[in-house]
C-alpha cells in the first residue's frame, strides 16, 4: 500500500504541475464588493456560509462552476463560482480558493461579490441566480492608453466577435485574438456569462458590457464587471491555450489519446479509492467511526467541559473591553470564573458541526501534554451556539509584544531573554520526544510564545499542531504557518518533520537575541531577512552589531552575556541550515545552548539568502494559498499571521 500511495502522489503532484505551467489560475483581484447589509444571526449565518462554501468547494474540482444553498431567510446563503472557460482544472481550483479567501473579509455582511481575472464568486442571503443586471455594474479601464485607430477598430471588431461566440456556445464563453505584427495593434478578448442564466439574459449581459468596456479606448486594457457575465480585453495576450481538435489526421490521435486518457483516469481513481479507504480504515482504528453527535457528547460529558452561559457570563457577554488579541481562527477574551480564576478564552469565529471530530482531536491532543513551558488547556466546549477553548490566564500575554517593542522589550535584559530561551526549548523538547505523543507544533513563533507573571514562557496555540508516529519518516500535509518562519523543504513538498519546528525555533532565537522580526514587512529599513543578516554577520564575525542594545541593561558587569548572545545566534544558525539532516533536535540544541565547554560546529548556509527572494516566495504563495479560513486545509499567514 505504501507502494501505491507513492505512486498516487507522485501522479497528483505531476498533474498539478503540468495544470499549472501550461496555465495561469488569473487569481488577481479586479473588485471586491462587500453589502452593507449585516447578518441576522451570526451563528446561524457563518453555519450556513460554511456548508455552502464545502459544497462549492467539492463541486469546483469536477466543474469550471458550482452553485449551492444552506438556510432559510433571513440567514440564508446563496453561493456561485464560476471559473472562465479557459482555466485547466488545477487552475480553477487556484482561482477558488483564493477567491474564497479573498472574500471571507466581506463578513459581518450578508452578501459579497468578487472579479478575479479567472474567476467570479457570489454570495448572497438571496436567490440572485437569475440576475444579469444591476445598479452596480461598471468597467475598469488599465493606465496606459493605445492611440493607433487600427488598435480601436480591432477591440470594438474583437468585442462583437466574442459576443456573437458566447452566445452560440453551450457554455456561454467565448475567446477571440486578432493578432498583428504590429507594435500595439493585437488585440485579446474573453467574454463569459454566468451559467445560471438563459440565452437572453446572456445577450442581454453581454451586450451592456460591450457597451461598458468600449468606453475604456483609448486605454490598452478593459474590464466590464456586469451582474451576470464578465468581459476583458487587452493589449497582452493573457489567454490559457485551449487544445485544438483535427477533424481528418487528428482524429486518430484523439481517439488514441481519449482511450489513453481514460485508462489513466481508471488508475488514478483506484489508487485514490484504495488510498482513501486505506486513511478512513486507519481513522476508524484510532478514532472510532465518525460520528459528530457522539463526540460532541464525549466533550460534553468530560471534565474539560464548559457551560457556554458560564463562559459568556466570565467575559461579560463577550465585552470588547475583555478582548486581548485576535488571529485567523478565533478571537480570544480574557475571562474570570465563579471561582475568581483568570481565564483566556478563544472564542472560534465558526461553530462548524462538521468538524466536530477534529476539534475532538485537538483537544484531545493539547490536553494530554502538560508541562511547565506549554500553556495549560483548562477545558473546551462545542455544545453550545459557539466553539471555545479555555486555557490559563497569562497576564504579560506574548513574547513579540516586548522584543519588538523598543521601551517594553527594557523589561527583557539579557538574563531575562536567555531563561525565556530555556523555557521555550524545554517546552519544545517535551512536545518533540515525549514518550506518548510527539507533536510537532507547526507555528513556533514570538507570538506564540506566552509570559507568565514572572515573565516565564510558556508555548501556546496548538491550532496547527499534528501528532507524529514514531514509525514515519514525515507527515504529508498541506502547508500551514506564518511565513517568514516557515522552513524550506515543507514550504516545497509539504513535508512535515520535527525539522520544521527547528527551522522555526532557530528564527525565534535570532528574533530574541536581535530585536529583529525575520518576518519584516516590505517597508522595512532592513532589505535582506533576519537569517541573511545574523548569517553576514557571523561570517564577518560582527555578530556584537546585530545584537539588541536593551539585553545589556541590568545586566550584571561579570556576566559575559555577548559571549552567551553569539552562542545563541551561533545555535539559530545552526537550526535554520537549509538541509533538515543538518539541523540538530531541539534536545541538541538545548545542550548546545546551557554547556559552554563544547565546541559548536560551524554552520552551512541558510536558504533564501537574497530578500528579494523571499519577498518572490511570499508573493507566490501569497497568490496561490492564502487561504484561507476555518474550513481550508492551507494556512498560510503573513506577520500577525494569525495568532491562531
Amino acid at each position: 500500500m505504501k507502494g501505491l500511495t507513492f505512486v498516487l502522489l507522485n501522479v497528483i503532484t505531476v498533474l498539478l504541475m503540468v495544470g499549472r505551467s501550461k496555465g495561469d489560475p488569473r487569481n488577481q483581484i479586479v473588485k471586491l464588493l462587500c453589502n452593507n447589509e449585516t447578518e441576522n444571526n451570526q451563528t446561524d449565518f457563518s453555519s450556513n456560509f460554511i456548508q455552502t462554501t464545502e459544497k462549492i468547494g467539492s463541486d469546483i474540482r469536477s466543474s469550471h462552476f458550482a452553485t449551492a444553498k444552506t438556510g432559510t431567510a433571513p440567514d440564508a446563503n446563496y453561493g456561485l463560482v464560476q471559473c472562465y472557460g479557459d482555466l485547466t482544472t488545477t487552475d480553477c481550483i487556484l482561482c477558488y480558493d483564493s477567491a474564497h479567501y479573498v472574500v471571507s473579509g466581506c463578513f459581518p455582511y450578508t452578501g459579497a461579490t468578487l472579479y478575479q481575472d479567472g474567476c467570479f464568486m457570489r454570495f448572497q442571503n438571496y436567490s440572485f441566480y437569475e440576475e444579469y443586471v444591476g445598479p452596480g455594474d461598471t468597467h475598469i479601464c488599465g493606465n496606459s492608453s493605445i492611440t493607433s485607430s487600427v488598435f480601436q477598430d480591432s477591440v470594438k471588431k474583437a468585442v462583437e466577435n466574442a459576443v456573437s461566440g458566447a452566445l452560440i456556445s453551450g457554455d456561454y464563453f467565448a475567446r477571440e485574438a486578432m493578432v498583428s505584427r504590429r507594435v500595439n495593434e493585437s488585440v485579446y478578448v474573453l467574454a463569459n456569462c454566468w451559467k445560471t442564466l438563459n440565452a437572453s439574459s446572456c445577450r442581454t449581459c453581454l451586450d451592456k458590457a460591450s457597451e461598458s468596456i468600449v468606453q475604456c479606448l483609448p486605454s490598452s486594457e478593459g474590464r466590464a464587471l456586469m451582474t451576470g457575465c464578465f468581459m476583458r480585453y487587452s493589449d497582452t495576450d493573457f489567454l490559457n491555450a485551449i487544445p485544438v481538435r483535427r477533424k481528418n489526421k487528428g482524429k486518430m490521435i484523439a481517439i488514441v489519446s481519449a482511450v489513453v486518457s481514460s485508462m489513466v483516469i481508471l488508475v488514478v481513481a483506484l489508487l485514490i479509492g484504495l488510498y482513501v479507504w486505506r486513511r478512513r480504515w486507519i481513522q476508524q482504528k484510532r478514532t472510532g467511526s465518525y460520528d459528530a453527535k457522539k463526540l460532541a457528547k464525549i466533550l460534553t460529558d468530560s471534565s474539560l467541559n464548559f457551560k457556554y452561559s458560564t463562559i459568556e457570563k466570565a467575559t461579560g457577554s463577550w465585552d470588547d473591553s475583555n478582548k486581548l488579541g485576535e488571529g485567523g481562527f478565533g478571537t480570544v477574551y480574557k475571562g474570570v470564573l465563579p471561582d475568581g480564576r483568570e481565564i483566556a478564552v478563544k472564542r472560534l469565529f465558526f461553530n462548524n458541526k462538521f468538524r466536530a471530530a477534529d476539534f475532538y482531536n485537538e483537544v484531545n491532543m493539547i490536553s494530554s501534554v502538560e508541562h511547565k513551558n506549554l500553556v495549560r488547556l483548562l477545558g473546551c466546549s462545542c455544545s453550545g451556539p459557539e466553539s471555545f477553548l479555555v486555557y490559563e490566564y497569562l497576564p504579560n500575554m506574548s513574547l513579540d509584544r516586548f522584543i519588538f517593542d523598543a521601551i517594553k522589550g527594557k523589561e527583557l535584559n539579557w538574563e531575562k531573554r536567555f531563561e525565556i530561551i530555556i523555557g521555550t526549548t524545554e517546552g519544545l523538547v517535551y512536545l518533540h520526544e515525549n514518550n506518548k505523543t510527539r507533536i510537532i507544533h507547526r507555528d513556533i513563533k514570538a507570538a506564540n510564545i506566552l509570559l507568565d507573571l514572572r515573565l516565564r514562557a510558556k508555548i501556546a496555540d496548538f491550532g496547527l499542531a499534528r501528532s507524529f508516529q514514531e514509525n514515519m519518516s514525515h507527515i504529508s500535509t498541506a502547508i500551514a504557518g506564518t511565513l517568514g518562519y516557515m522552513a524550506p523543504e515543507y514550504l516545497a513538498l509539504g513535508q512535515l518533520t520535527e525539522k520544521a519546528d527547528i527551522y522555526s525555533y532557530g528564527v525565534l532565537l535570532l528574533e530574541i537575541v536581535t530585536g529583529i522580526q525575520n518576518n519584516r514587512s516590505k517597508n522595512s529599513e532592513y532589505s535582506d531577512s533576519l537569517v541573511a543578516i545574523a548569517w553576514r554577520h557571523f561570517k564577518q564575525g560582527t555578530v556584537e552589531e546585530i545584537l539588541d542594545p536593551n539585553i545589556m541593561l541590568h545586566t550584571y558587569p561579570k556576566h559575559n552575556f555577548k559571549k552567551e548572545a553569539i552562542k545563541v545566534v551561533h545555535v539559530g544558525l545552526l537550526c535554520t541550515q537549509e538541509v533538515p539532516s543538518l539541523r540538530p533536535s531541539i534536545s541538541m540544541a538545548l545542550k548546545m545552548l546551557v554547556k559552554d565547554d563544547e565546541p559548536l560546529p560551524a554552520p552551512s548556509n541558510p536558504p533564501f539568502i537574497d530578500g528579494n527572494e523571499i519577498d518572490e516566495l511570499e508573493d507566490k504563495i501569497q497568490r496561490y494559498h492564502d487561504d484561507k479560513d476555518f474550513n481550508s486545509v492551507a494556512t498560510v499567514s503573513h506577520s500577525q499571521f494569525f495568532p491562531r
